[in-house]
């Protein structure tokens, strides 16, 4: 994790909630929460924000929560890592050709972040999206993360809705695909369905392998 992003400050009503926190549950991470996977991922996995007893209190995302059962079984079945389970930072997990990163850094309160919040972080994102290969995919899961990509490369929100199962091609050649967010209610509701989830990840293998051709 880069310094700036493990120090920032910019959302004060964050902040203050990853105080408390630390001050509550002192093992637990409580501090914005670094993306993780390889530094030239062709699929960028886009989230919301960490979860309470997930990545914020492991440090990694998608970690010790609900949502990362569906994510990294689904991602292990499709050749993105190495095992399919994420327990805690040291678990010997490592992802292949992939990387793991939110919308917005730290927990915000409710799992709830404020518009203002969603924009502070956005630079963090502009510039994780900047460094990718033109030919990479991202997976936005979740409106909030969609929007978020849209806003990284400049691109008018009203000119690619999001969609579950779409693919966007955005101007820098980049494609964003949409999923539901793998959450504990919108599995439980089957809103998304273990099914529908290999099915998004089918259409990220086949766009990356038009992509070499």
């Amino acid at each position: 994790m880069t310094d700036a992003l493990y120090h920032c400050q910019q959302c004060p009503r964050l902040a203050a909630h990853l105080a408390q926190i630390r001050s509550q549950y002192p093992s637990y991470h409580a501090r914005p929460v670094a993306p993780f996977g390889v530094e030239q991922p062709r699929l960028l996995i886009v989230g919301l924000a960490p979860g309470m007893h997930g990545a914020n209190a492991s440090g990694r995302p998608f970690t010790g929560d609900y949502a990362g059962i569906l994510l990294y079984q689904t991602l292990y079945d499709y050749g993105f890592s190495n095992q399919p389970r994420a327990t805690h930072r040291d678990d010997g997990l490592t992802l292949i050709d992939c990387r793991i990163t939110n919308a917005v850094k730290c927990l915000p309160p409710e799992n709830k972040p404020l518009g203002a919040e969603i924009s502070n972080c956005n630079a963090y994102l502009t510039s994780e999206i900047k460094a990718l290969n033109q030919n990479a995919v991202i997976l936005a899961l979740g409106t909030i993360a969609h929007q978020a990509v849209l806003r990284a490369v400049a691109v008018k929100l009203n000119a690619h809705p999001f969609q579950h199962a779409a693919v966007h091609q955005l101007p820098s050649g980049l494609r964003l695909l949409d999923s539901y967010h793998c959450s504990r209610y919108n599995t439980q509701t089957r809103r998304l369905t273990a099914e529908m989830f290999q099915a998004v990840f089918a259409t990220a293998q086949t766009l990356l392998h038009s992509s070499k051709e």
